[in-house]
């Protein structure tokens, strides 16, 4: 007689894998959340913040890549998507940590986290897909969620400033998102991260060259933090998202993404004392809330 396969040991391992999966989204989305402090901790011009972390996460993947006997290998059109979207990722990144710096840890995630404002109008240039009523509507609220958090409508402002820092750096990660979305489809993604942080650091790099910011000579305490935000919130939280994703959909990972606001917003309360002003509350209440029920398919229950 055949053995049967056992029905109950089958469903109590697609438990816990979606259970450590869940474990996976919420640690990773935790350290991402973290890693908008270090842009006040050291005492970097955010420029050359951004490259420290970059290199440090570029030479962590680097490791991973060779450790896990992935191969580098990769075709000319995917080296210029890399390419492009690793230009991406400097512009958000650093940009994300200006904003951060100019004002407070709150308004640059509320900012961001309003990205499904820009991904909404460019992904059907992308892939040719249809503007949906919906989706145009979620992308309203969006824009009255982050007017909620503008202060006053003059650059000499620098809440108003770092909110606009933080739409371009925003703006930059949505064009990054598609992608990446491209790319995934033929690419391992620790391969793709390892290609994009690289051709960030060049751009970076060039950047410190070309504009010309002051550079600052950085302590021993920053270069601890630097390695620490680039291997640990960086090249660690970029894995363990990916490794999330074999026990959840992409919507559900999405979905629990959106607490990186939450975590990041508390952490900066209870850890810098910075305490949200009551507009940049509204205003990431407000698109929070779009961002997780546009997520969520029509008629499907909260996860």
């Amino acid at each position: 007689m055949e053995d049967m396969p056992d029905k109950t040991t089958g469903r109590h391992a697609s438990t816990a894998n979606r259970r450590q999966s869940l474990l996976f989204v919420n640690v990773s989305v935790l350290l991402f959340g973290s890693a908008g402090l270090f842009a006040k901790w050291i005492r970097l011009p955010a420029l050359q913040l951004t490259l420290g972390r970059v290199l440090v996460s570029f030479i962590c993947l680097f490791i991973s890549i060779m450790a896990g006997r992935r191969s580098f290998q990769v075709s000319r059109e995917q080296r210029l998507w890399l390419m492009a979207a690793g230009t991406m990722l400097a512009i958000h990144w650093w940009l994300y940590a200006a904003s951060i710096q100019q004002a407070s840890v709150a308004v640059g995630v509320v900012t961001f986290v309003s990205f499904p404002l820009f991904v909404t109008f460019i992904e059907p240039v992308f892939f040719r897909e249809r503007l949906t009523v919906r989706n145009v509507a979620a992308a309203l609220l969006i824009i009255a969620g982050v007017a909620v958090t503008v202060p006053e409508f003059r650059l000499d402002n620098d809440v108003t400033r770092a909110i606009l820092l933080g739409l371009i750096s925003t703006f930059a990660y949505a064009v990054l998102s598609l992608v990446n979305r491209h790319l995934t489809t033929a690419l391992d993604s620790t391969v793709i991260a390892f290609y994009e942080q690289g051709t960030a650091a060049i751009v970076l790099f060039l950047l410190l060259i070309f504009i010309r910011v002051p550079v600052v000579q950085p302590t021993a305490a920053d270069i601890g933090l630097i390695i620490l935000q680039g291997s640990v919130m960086t090249a660690l939280a970029h894995t363990l998202y990916i490794r999330s994703l074999k026990g959840l959909t992409a919507r559900l990972a999405g979905v629990v993404s959106t607490l990186e606001v939450v975590y990041a917003v508390l952490l900066a309360w209870f850890l810098l004392g910075e305490v949200p002003a009551l507009r940049t509350l509204a205003g990431g209440v407000v698109i929070l809330a779009v961002v997780i029920f546009s997520q969520l398919q029509p008629g499907q229950p909260a996860a």
